[in-house]
């Protein structure tokens, strides 16, 4: 048994088929199934199940990617203890696209400079349940995401960031927009009964406010575009606000200010060196 091994049983659990799996290792699928198949044997037990055109986790199966997984967290604590900067360890930080130019233009470029020898992997997550999976399922050291998160993770607030209004261009709104004038506006929104489309429910009844939902999509790539083509607004963090003026779009702060709480979030587990390090530096650097 190796690492190299574990590495591949963990990505077939997070990816349920071995082609997924072994593209996001960047080798030979046949690889990766002879590596597993060299370990169930040692083993003695299986590991994965076929179904369908993908591969589920066994019962033995489900209780080696656990241990696998502490196992390479481990290693990659150990890794991050080098000294002198030579650490060839991963720190795997999970955000939405939301919220990630804000997390590459400036957390990143801070933490690297103290630790440049560590890799920063970021896993892009589509929303806030996907930043909580990332970390619950262990694919993610850290996550960047809104509040509120589950009781099972633990957060470190950073700063709160405004939410704004997009729309296209040729659209008579004050500025700033009133609550008010939401009510009977086409805009994106997400999907109904989503987490994130209560929350907006939410905003709109506490201020008596119904818009319409035209597009309704989970799909934050495509949101920009759907404003383009000018089908609706969109409500977003003010973090996006650079790459919608680029696009030729129209922001506009709403009255009341309406804030969200960005904060780092993790397991309630030990953390690795790596991960902590990079905690420090933000807290360091977030604003209030």
């Amino acid at each position: 048994m190796n690492l190299q091994q574990l590495r591949y049983v963990v990505a077939t659990a997070e990816h349920r088929t071995m082609t997924d799996a072994a593209r996001s290792l960047y080798i030979a699928q046949p690889a990766l199934s002879r590596a597993i198949r060299d370990l169930e044997r040692e083993l003695g037990m299986t590991l994965f199940a076929r179904s369908g055109r993908g591969v589920v986790v066994t019962a033995q199966g489900r209780r080696v990617v656990k241990l696998a997984k502490e196992a390479l967290d481990a290693v990659r604590e150990i890794e991050a203890l080098s000294s002198h900067g030579h650490s060839e360890a991963e720190l795997r930080i999970a955000s939405t696209p939301s919220l990630e130019p804000g997390l590459a233009g400036r957390l990143l470029p801070a933490y690297s400079a103290e630790h440049p020898g560590v890799r920063v992997h970021i896993v892009r997550c589509d929303g806030r349940d996907g930043v909580v999976n990332a970390i619950r399922d262990q694919r993610a050291d850290l996550g960047l995401t809104d509040l509120p998160v589950p009781a099972d993770l633990v957060s470190h607030p950073l700063e709160r960031q405004e939410i704004v209004l997009i729309s296209p261009p040729g659209m008579d709104l004050p500025n700033p927009v009133p609550m008010s004038r939401l009510n009977g506006m086409r805009l994106v929104l997400p999907i109904p009964g989503s987490a994130r489309r209560r929350e907006f429910d939410a905003l709109f009844a506490k201020y008596g406010v119904t818009p319409v939902p035209t597009v309704q999509l989970d799909e934050r790539g495509n949101w920009l575009n759907t404003v383009r083509s000018g089908a609706a607004s969109l409500l977003w963090y003010r973090g996006m606000a650079e790459q919608a003026t680029r696009a030729g779009l129209v922001v506009r702060p709403l009255d009341p200010s309406v804030r969200r709480v960005i904060a780092i979030v993790h397991a309630r587990r030990r953390l690795p060196a790596i991960a902590q390090e990079f905690l420090s530096v933000a807290e360091g650097g977030s604003a209030a």
